[in-house]
């Protein structure tokens, strides 16, 4: 009988210990490579300021928004222009700085609080090889119309999506005012115009503005300098009831966000895709560097 006490005592402990561990936060991410390093970063650094995190990274980006809006999950990065087009249906042009003012408002009213927006902002660039930009005095996309507008023949590779949108290519051309002919565009999937411009196949390639093989290939990111594109900055977004738990939260993230851009992001995006580290090691030698570990 006294075996069977203990027996129950240990069992109800043990019960009250798993009650008392269950997660402080639980952190999402999508399933690509530069979400995954975020989810990673994000759950070692909340761990060392002695949080208790569950992480479940590799989720779709439809499934995560709404795992967060239904409470299962506290906090991910998300893009601006995504919450804009995707969760709130605004298709209105809006500059970097409206696209998070009206997503922080239209999320608001669904218990979730954008934070501090980083410098990273993952959308369509367009980007030359580095030493063919500068021997070509091209820097920005007015730099390019100018030089096409001049007559320079360059050849452009873009994706067929991007070619055929209602806001891709023929947009572009317009609002930076040039035209460029169908036989000097060159149109195949996202990850043949990367090798296509690293291999001098075209001069000017659509690309992320975040991916890690723009390091690598050494290539150019051509300033938008009209702010064609639509804004996609990386935002730590976390739910308000979790933010009401723990308001330290915000200035903890915020702290993380200032530490990225785009120059950033792709180096690190590289050092997985590119050179083949493993996500965690990538996060975690981030953070050591910049002494949050």
């Amino acid at each position: 009988m006294k075996q069977q006490i203990t027996t129950l005592t240990g069992l109800l402990l043990a019960g009250t210990m798993t009650a008392a561990q269950a997660a402080d936060i639980s952190v999402g991410g999508k399933n690509f490579t530069e979400q995954q390093i975020l989810s990673s970063m994000t759950s070692q650094y909340l761990e060392e300021l002695d949080y208790d995190v569950d992480t479940r990274s590799g989720m779709g980006s439809a499934v995560l928004r709404q795992a967060q809006e239904n409470g299962q999950i506290d906090l991910y990065w998300e893009y601006t222009g995504t919450s804009l087009i995707n969760y709130n249906d605004i298709s209105e042009r809006l500059d970097p700085e409206e696209t998070y003012a009206r997503v922080k408002e239209l999320d608001a009213e669904k218990g979730l609080a954008w934070l501090a927006p980083s410098e990273a902002n993952n959308t369509y660039a367009l980007a030359m090889r580095a030493d063919d930009a500068e021997a070509r005095g091209i820097q920005s996309l007015s730099d390019l119309a100018d030089a096409l507008n001049d007559g320079e023949a360059l050849e452009i590779g873009l994706n067929a999506e991007f070619y055929a949108r209602d806001d891709g290519w023929r947009p572009l051309m317009e609002a930076y005012e040039f035209q460029v002919g169908r036989r000097d565009v060159s149109r195949m999937d996202t990850g043949l115009v990367y090798q296509a411009l690293r291999d001098e196949n075209v001069d000017v390639g659509l690309v992320f503005a975040t991916d890690g093989r723009i390091p690598a290939f050494d290539f150019h990111v051509l300033e938008d300098d009209r702010e064609f594109f639509p804004a996609y900055a990386l935002t730590p977004v976390v739910r308000q009831e979790t933010l009401d738990a723990f308001p330290e939260l915000e200035e903890q993230m915020n702290a993380l966000s200032a530490l990225l851009d785009d120059e950033t992001m792709a180096e690190l995006n590289a050092r997985v895709d590119v050179e083949r580290e493993t996500i965690e090691r990538v996060a975690q030698s981030f953070l050591e560097e910049h002494e949050l570990l």
